[in-house]
């Protein structure tokens, strides 16, 4: 028997890991705690090259890696120690071994590279059918039957009004034997007014909509104009990056009009305590803080707020960095809440249409005027400034709105313009985080989107893009669609 060609496919040099894949899931979850971003215990840094082979990383030469050897020691050299964590397995440890031996690349985190588009499989009529059927086939798996024609017109209809179709709806979609018959259905859900009304409780639960105030006396709040705006710009395909501006930085547009204004009610949906004794400053800034951080949640996928009281421990995201974002929204008239406070508050002219069941109680309402919170900046900006460890009572260095280092945008107008300025404003940043040069808006977005309609996201942790997220799925298909 020749045993050859065992012997050479056995003797055969493995496939480099896959950085991102491979390496970084591992260093991220056992050792950028104590040797990331953040923290640089024993003055090793682990999450990029030329830190880590200043001390740790030899590359190309596993036997002289510190950090292999500590990885596979025992005892008090074992690394990561035991109350940091559980010890790497075998399997983690060859997997570094091998990425080591084979140069020790490191290479950006794929959601901060910007999506290229990518071949599309010739296996499908759609590109989409094209990409699910090609991961299908890598993984040995046949796709499930087509769905029958009365269970299609059923998921579809509750996907995108959020209701059930009609017995006479279903008859028809039936009858219909035309090859375009889904198409036509399909264009009939997205003319509806009740396309808007569904989509729009998906955003509004990203944009925290209440109709009252929150903590322990949770008043009523006149924000419901801005719930009617998102149902209708989605009615109206509003652009993505129009909706996203307006909703941001509204007010700030040249001549803005009222729909616009009513937009930025996005960023009134804070809670707001009206309790006795409180420290008016310290809700102020903690309603500073929701926005920046659901700014950067639902736009960016990162979890910003990691880095309110010191550097993010995974993602490059600087405690500065922080305070720079915190900066484009410290200058917002607060009040509005309360019943005698006009600013911040928009008057919207004309009548009020109500479900009237008693006639002396809707005059009543008619003929008061109809405000709504919207967002309006100090005719003079705030000064802001870094709070050691996240304290609003021990401000120190002070710092201009800017976005985070690591993510300014080469080639990018937007970014530029902020850094160029001495005080950049929410349309800079509404504008960067828009700008096509951003790796991480479209794709966050188009996610959201996956999972509204198939339960999990192409990357399952929606709000974390970030090194501590999981992987994309199907990254191909995640950065067609972006």
């Amino acid at each position: 028997m020749n045993f050859l060609p065992l012997l050479l496919s056995l003797s055969a040099p493995q496939p480099a890991p896959d950085f991102n894949r491979d390496v970084r899931p591992i260093l991220s979850n056992h050792c950028y705690k104590c040797h990331g971003p953040a923290v640089q215990k024993a003055k090793l840094r682990l999450d990029n090259f030329q830190a880590a082979t200043k001390a740790a990383i030899v590359p190309g030469k596993a036997d002289e890696s510190e950090l292999l050897k500590r990885i596979a020691a025992h005892g008090d050299e074992q690394m990561p120690p035991k109350e940091a964590g559980l010890p790497l397995n075998a399997k983690q440890i060859e997997t570094l071994r091998q990425w080591v031996v084979s140069g020790a690349a490191y290479a950006p985190h794929w959601a901060f590279v910007p999506p290229v588009r990518p071949a599309v499989p010739k296996i499908a009529a759609h590109p989409i059918d094209a990409f699910v059927q090609s991961k299908l086939t890598e993984a040995k798996v046949k796709p499930s039957p087509a769905a029958d024609k009365a269970t299609l017109i059923r998921r579809v209809t509750l996907d995108l009004i959020g209701l059930l179709p009609s017995p006479e709806e279903v008859a028809a979609f039936l009858k219909d034997d035309s090859p375009d018959a889904y198409g036509k259905l399909v264009d009939q859900l997205l003319a509806s007014e009740h396309y808007g009304e569904r989509q729009a409780r998906h955003w509004l639960d990203l944009a925290r909509y209440a109709d009252s105030n929150g903590y322990t006396i949770d008043g009523p709040r006149s924000i419901w104009p801005y719930r009617d705006w998102v149902v209708g710009a989605l009615n109206r395909d509003l652009p993505f990056d129009q909706f996203t501006i307006e909703q941001l930085a509204g007010d700030l547009l040249p001549k803005p009009t009222k729909e616009q204004q009513i937009a930025t009610g996005f960023h009134r949906n804070t809670g707001f305590n009206e309790e006795g004794g409180t420290d008016a400053e310290q809700f102020r800034v903690e309603r500073v803080v929701d926005r920046t951080n659901t700014t950067a949640a639902v736009w960016l996928g990162l979890t910003v707020g990691c880095a309110q009281c010191h550097d993010h421990k995974y993602d490059p995201v600087s405690h500065a960095d922080y305070y720079r974002l915190y900066a484009f929204f410290n200058s917002t008239l607060e009040d509005g809440h309360g019943k005698n406070a006009p600013e911040g508050m928009l008057e919207i002219a004309g009548p009020v249409t109500l479900q009237p069941s008693n006639a002396k109680q809707t005059e009543s309402k008619a003929a008061k005027p109809v405000t709504t919170l919207v967002m309006q900046e100090l005719p003079k900006p705030r000064d802001t400034f870094l709070f050691t460890q996240g304290d609003f009572t021990r401000p120190s260095v002070r710092v201009s709105p800017g976005v985070p280092e690591a993510l300014r945008l080469d080639g990018s107008a937007s970014a530029g313009s902020i850094e160029r300025q001495t005080r950049g404003t929410r349309l800079d940043l509404a504008s960067w985080i828009v700008d096509p040069h951003n790796p991480l808006t479209a794709r966050v977005m188009v996610n959201r989107i996956w999972q509204h309609y198939f339960g999990r996201g192409l990357v399952e942790t929606e709000n974390d893009f970030g090194t501590q997220g999981s992987p994309p799925s199907h990254p191909a298909m995640l950065d067609w669609l972006a």
